[in-house]
């Protein structure tokens, strides 16, 4: 495959950077500040608020946008990304997604290592946004896992291709500080003390920053994690999982033993649930991460002490999963059917206001 260097608009990343730094930033200036609603039906008789961090409303559609922008831009600032850099990444999503559209804009070269598991809608994703796309079919024979077969692919490209870039997403502490604004955004937007916060765990970049936040601020928020069973990030042992954007099958880089008070682990079954009671009560079609979180926060809702205000980060959009986890047939091939545990009666749903 040709990797030759070339850009893909007519201004230079030093150039686009300019822009991002004036008062038009282009499309990077609709990355960040993402509403914050309230969650009102999907845990009717709690005796806490909750609201969700909507970061599907980035302009690539998930959290990862906050990262890759980050990165990028720091990247430039420091010199480590010139007009010729080709930026070479691992992901099998959202975090490719989102590097592709930074780079299509700062008009730098991007190959993104995918595998045979990444689903043709985000390969098509990546394509639209001009990225190159490098498919690993073998997984690492050591351990069986993926991931690290990309990484190994990473190097390589590293390696042979000149003048390149590693983000390095799993360690990149510009990762974790592009989310310091997204815990920021959220204290603004409630004006008081957030009392729970929940944050789906992958490359703990959302994790740290929010955690580092609510300590250089004082906050006594109290962090849960919300990691898949069969992740390996808070130390339980590794085992195969159907959904991706959560979890990880290293112990990542940004990764600290304290950036949460507690870690809650569901499974496939509960992303899958938790995004269709989302989507059924409060209307937000969104990805397996977010319904990870829904149902963490079902398994805690009685512990948390009455009167409280939480938050939760809902990372990315439901488009993403038809195939999937809102696909009758997929749920049915591997879980059954479950539709009864999220399927209510029209008169239970029915909320209707005078207020526009």
């Amino acid at each position: 495959m040709d990797h030759s260097v070339h850009t893909y608009t007519n201004l230079t990343c030093h150039e686009a950077l300019y822009m991002s730094k004036a008062v038009d930033r282009g499309v990077l200036s609709a990355v960040g500040n993402t509403p914050l609603v309230s969650l009102k039906k999907i845990f009717r008789d709690a005796d806490f608020k909750l609201y969700g961090k909507l970061e599907a409303l980035n302009p690539g559609g998930s959290a990862k946008d906050r990262a890759a922008t980050s990165i990028l831009e720091h990247g430039v600032e420091t010199g480590a990304i010139k007009q010729y850099t080709v930026v070479v990444e691992s992901s099998s999503g959202n975090m490719g997604i989102g590097l592709a559209q930074a780079c299509s804009y700062l008009g730098l070269k991007f190959i993104c290592v995918v595998d045979i598991k990444t689903t043709a809608q985000n390969i098509g994703l990546l394509k639209a946004y001009g990225a190159e796309v490098e498919v690993v079919s073998t997984p690492d024979p050591r351990t069986g896992e993926f991931l690290l077969a990309r990484l190994e692919r990473v190097q390589s490209l590293l390696d042979s291709v000149a003048n390149s870039f590693w983000p390095n997403q799993y360690a990149n502490i510009y990762n974790a500080a592009a989310h310091r604004g997204t815990m920021g955004e959220i204290v603004t937007a409630l004006d008081c003390e957030v009392d729970y916060l929940f944050c789906a765990a992958s490359t703990c970049g959302t994790l740290r920053g929010c955690a580092e936040y609510v300590r250089e601020h004082g906050l006594q928020t109290k962090i849960y994690a919300v990691d898949a069973v069969g992740s390996v990030i808070f130390g339980s042992p590794k085992a195969k999982r159907l959904i991706p954007g959560h979890g990880a099958a290293i112990v990542p880089g940004l990764y600290q033993p304290d950036l949460a008070e507690r870690c809650i682990h569901v499974t496939d079954l509960d992303c899958v649930v938790g995004c269709h009671r989302l989507a059924r009560r409060e209307a937000i079609l969104a990805g397996g991460s977010s319904g990870a979180v829904i149902s963490a926060i079902d398994s805690v809702k009685d512990q948390i002490i009455p009167g409280s205000v939480c938050a939760a980060i809902l990372p990315d959009r439901g488009e993403r999963y038809l195939d999937t986890i809102y696909s009758d047939a997929w749920i049915s091939e591997h879980f059954g059917d479950i539709s009864y545990l999220w399927e209510e009666s029209v008169g239970e749903e029915l909320c209707m206001t005078a207020t526009y």
